[in-house]
């Protein structure tokens, strides 16, 4: 029997674990909530049935998989190394910190570490729009070591969020500068912007930038960029409310490109 690999995964509501062959193919894969085994191939039942053993307890049940959602269709479509929605707020610092020792000193924190804290909290206020129709994809991996923090997908159309983390600082935006605190102004929003346009190109659909202030004390902006989108995130519900720009079949069929990898090749 070929050797099956099991990889959990938590999205869109769901918890699951999936059952793939050594080339990355899904064959089946296991609703925690709904104690149900969907088996896509029939041939590999008792491989599947074997592999899950470690982690199926109680009573199940086995069959087909029920009408796929577009989701769905997409998540079996993608070999697990090219699928991006797995991955957590802050993921590309995460195996950057797992490389290296941190940078920090005695008297500061190593600047990574902050950075993570906001994008974790940031990504957690934006995961909870999915459940009024929008879609998240957390460190989207950009070519030459850059990346989107977060991409968000809704109804008010693409955005490219840029997260600055400024703890009890004040921030000053002065476009294009932002100065954090005590610390060097930066040209933070050519950033911002860049990564926007790049997603653009990537994904051949309008991106908007937007600069996710976590933390502040204090934050003024003067004056208003025309174009950038800047917000705290305590205001992240807000963007509920917004629509008019993407149905919810846009929406899915955007989310299905911008999960896969390869797509972030000609960004």
């Amino acid at each position: 029997m070929t050797a099956l690999r099991v990889t959990p995964a938590h999205r869109e509501g769901r918890d699951r674990l999936y059952v793939s062959l050594p080339d990355g193919r899904n064959v089946a894969w296991f609703d925690r909530d709904a104690g149900r085994i969907s088996l896509v191939a029939t041939e590999y039942r008792d491989g599947v049935l074997a592999a899950l053993a470690p982690y199926v307890t109680g009573d199940f049940t086995i069959g087909p998989p029920p009408v796929p959602t577009s989701a769905d269709l997409a998540r079996l479509s993608l070999h697990p190394d090219d699928d991006l929605a797995p991955n957590r707020s802050g993921e590309s610092l995460l195996t950057d910190l797992d490389r290296g020792p941190a940078s920090g000193s005695r008297f500061r924190q190593d600047p990574r570490l902050a950075q993570l804290d906001a994008d974790r909290l940031l990504g957690d206020a934006l995961e909870r729009l999915e459940s009024v129709g929008w879609r998240v994809l957390h460190s989207v991996p950009l070519p030459g070591a850059d990346r989107i923090d977060h991409l968000l997908l809704g109804p008010a159309g693409a955005l490219a969020v840029h997260t600055l983390p400024a703890r009890k600082q004040r921030v000053r935006v002065a476009d294009p500068m932002v100065r954090a605190g005590r610390g060097q102004p930066v040209p933070l929003l050519r950033t911002t912007r860049r990564r926007a346009e790049r997603a653009s190109l990537a994904l051949t659909a309008a991106v908007r930038p937007v600069l996710a202030v976590v933390g502040a004390a204090r934050l003024d902006v003067l004056p208003t960029p025309p174009d950038v989108r800047i917000l705290r995130e305590t205001e992240v519900p807000a963007l509920a409310r917004l629509g008019g720009v993407l149905k919810p079949a846009d929406i899915e069929a955007l989310y299905a490109t911008a999960r896969d990898r390869r797509t972030w090749l000609r960004a």
